[in-house]
């Protein structure tokens, strides 16, 4: 690979911090959107929660986030894999 493409150690711990950070959110979204479309059954602790189009809204959008940061954690993991090569 060219040596400009490779990372650092100290760049590598700092794009997984920021794409942990990223991740949070979305984390949040997935979990609230299962907890209404099955938990809650028309009794969500917040209105929104009882729509189904932001209950999907928020797991479609959550997932497509989750799936982008999973991908550049493992782009980051094979430039570290070879850093250390």
């Amino acid at each position: 690979m060219d040596s400009s493409k490779m990372i650092t150690v100290e760049e590598f711990n700092k794009k997984v911090t920021t794409i942990a950070i990223i991740d949070m959110p979305a984390s949040v979204m997935i979990g609230l959107g299962l907890y209404g479309k099955f938990a809650a059954d028309g009794d969500a602790f917040h209105p929104l929660l009882n729509d189904v189009v932001i209950v999907n809204s928020l797991l479609t959008l959550g997932g497509l986030i989750m799936s982008f940061c999973a991908y550049k954690l493992v782009l980051l993991t094979i430039q570290k894999k070879k850093l250390k090569s």
